[in-house]
């Protein structure tokens, strides 16, 4: 039997960056698959009663989160370019048309390496088409699913199951009764999958 993780993140998350690019390969070798669900992560941090401010408002915390975030970008071997402007919600609401599409994994993968690989700014619709047709979707279909109230609806949905199901932050991967929080536990995650197959 095939066993699903659950990877809740947002994309204004860079620790999610880093484990979306471990988690593939990890579920792969494991036989499983990966699911990948949008969360908002100030929304979530509230809906769990975390009312503190954000990373970035808490200067001696961002120095060392920006440190730690370049020496995994080095063990990964991968660049790491704080994004111009965080505006992700609609690329976050763009993942549940890719999920539809078959294409959730080449999406969020090339949006990852756009945004905190590249840098871009995610509140230019350009960015956003040309990352849709890298993964081999219809960007004015997509753009006109993300605009609409259907697409809002879907993501606020998406939003509300997370919240339900206790998501608090991001990256977070859910496997049987199991969580794991943080780019820094992907080596637990791998060895529960192994241990548990």
């Amino acid at each position: 039997m095939t066993r699903t993780i659950d990877f809740y993140f947002d994309f204004i998350s860079p620790f999610s960056y880093l484990a979306q690019l471990k988690l593939p390969e990890i579920a792969r070798a494991a036989g499983s698959t990966v699911e990948y669900w949008p969360i908002d992560i100030p929304e979530a941090k509230i809906a769990a009663g975390n009312y503190g401010p954000s990373n970035r408002e808490v200067l001696p915390k961002i120095k060392v989160m920006k440190a730690d975030l370049e020496r995994w970008a080095e063990r990964y071997g991968v660049p790491l370019t704080f994004p111009a402007s965080f505006a992700c919600a609609d690329w976050n609401c763009a993942v549940l048309f890719a999920r539809e599409h078959g294409k959730a994994e080449a999406f969020v993968t090339d949006a990852y390496r756009r945004i905190w690989g590249q840098g871009i700014d995610p509140g230019d619709r350009n960015e956003l088409a040309a990352c849709v047709k890298a993964a081999g979707l219809d960007a004015e279909a997509l753009i006109a699913f993300v605009e609409s109230p259907t697409g809002q609806n879907e993501y606020r949905k998406a939003r509300s199951q997370a919240i339900q199901r206790g998501v608090y932050g991001a990256p977070l991967m859910f496997v049987d009764d199991q969580v794991f929080w943080g780019n820094d536990r992907l080596d637990f995650l791998a060895e529960y999958l192994n241990k548990s197959k």
